[in-house]
């Protein structure tokens, strides 16, 4: 599998703030790379500098193998992008902006536009006015904008921000399809755990202007383990008791009486009996496993995300 876009020490610095700090970034062909991190965190910086809006104050860039700042006209070519809120004219049609947008780019592909609508799940709204247009369909129609060349890699910044379920599900689908259809690959950053677990293949975690860990989903996966979760009344007390009458020693006492053990999964039954038995009220008892966003946490250490 190629590289589509590498990063070699990639610094962005305004003043004395180092917005994006050495960064090493790889993304492959056909993938789709989740860029993870809180608002503030450098990922527009990253992307402006991706897309050729900024320059950086030193590192590399190669996209398709090739210096970004020796053929930026020839690379931008195979790239779409939305990096920030599509602008469009709203008293024109969906089709209507497109048009335009395709004479500045200097498309003149026959049907073109019609494909396109028809990507992003458009092809019924040609007659609305774009001024009439959810929010949803407005990120979907900055998405068939950046698809009118037919780009190798498109990046998208914070699609799914400020969409409700709905719109954010049907962001979703767009881009697995865009991805699994056309073979386009695609970097898509967003501070919401839970979108970018559901749709990337590959994610980077970006926190303080630095790439902390590149993973792919099937390691993280591997990563995540099933632990035991109780809620108990006296956590010191039940914790002498794991270790005491079952030997447990890998688990995890948090906050306000809950209890993570990692290992004796199946034995639930027999742990509550014990408690029980020595007076500790067990409000809570199930098996679960971590998720990224707790791998996201622990990495960052601690906070939430947003």
């Amino acid at each position: 599998m190629s590289v589509v876009i590498k990063t070699t020490d990639l610094t962005k610095i305004y003043g004395n703030q180092k917005s994006v700090d050495l960064m090493n970034m790889t993304v492959k062909q056909g993938e789709i790379y989740g860029f993870l991190g809180r608002n503030g965190a450098g990922k527009t910086t990253t992307i402006r500098m991706l897309v050729g809006l900024i320059k950086p104050t030193h590192g590399q860039i190669e996209i398709f193998g090739e210096n970004l700042l020796n053929n930026q006209k020839e690379i931008l070519r195979r790239i779409g992008s939305i990096v920030e809120v599509p602008g469009f004219y709203e008293n024109l049609t969906g089709k209507e902006n497109l048009l335009i947008n395709a004479k500045i780019m200097g498309i003149h592909k026959k049907n073109v536009i019609e494909e396109t609508l028809e990507m992003v799940g458009l092809q019924d709204e040609t007659r609305k006015l774009v001024g009439k247009y959810s929010l949803g369909m407005k990120q979907r129609l900055g998405i068939a904008r950046a698809l009118l060349h037919y780009p190798e890699l498109l990046i998208l910044d914070e699609p799914m921000n400020g969409l409700d379920p709905i719109g954010i599900k049907e962001m979703r689908k767009l881009i697995k399809a865009l991805a699994e259809e056309r073979k386009i690959t695609i970097l898509v950053s967003s501070h919401i755990l839970s979108e970018i677990e559901q749709v990337a293949d590959h994610i980077g975690i970006i926190h303080e202007g630095k790439l902390l860990e590149e993973i792919s989903f099937d390691q993280l996966r591997k990563i995540n383990r099933k632990y035991m979760e109780l809620q108990v009344s006296n956590d010191k007390k039940a914790a002498m008791l794991l270790e005491k009458h079952f030997h447990i020693y890998d688990y995890e006492v948090h906050d306000e009486g809950l209890i993570r053990v990692y290992s004796h999964l199946g034995q639930q039954g027999q742990i509550n009996k014990v408690f029980v038995q020595h007076e500790i009220e067990v409000s809570k008892i199930m098996l679960s496993e971590d998720r990224l966003e707790d791998y996201f946490t622990n990495l960052v250490g601690g906070g939430t995300i947003g």
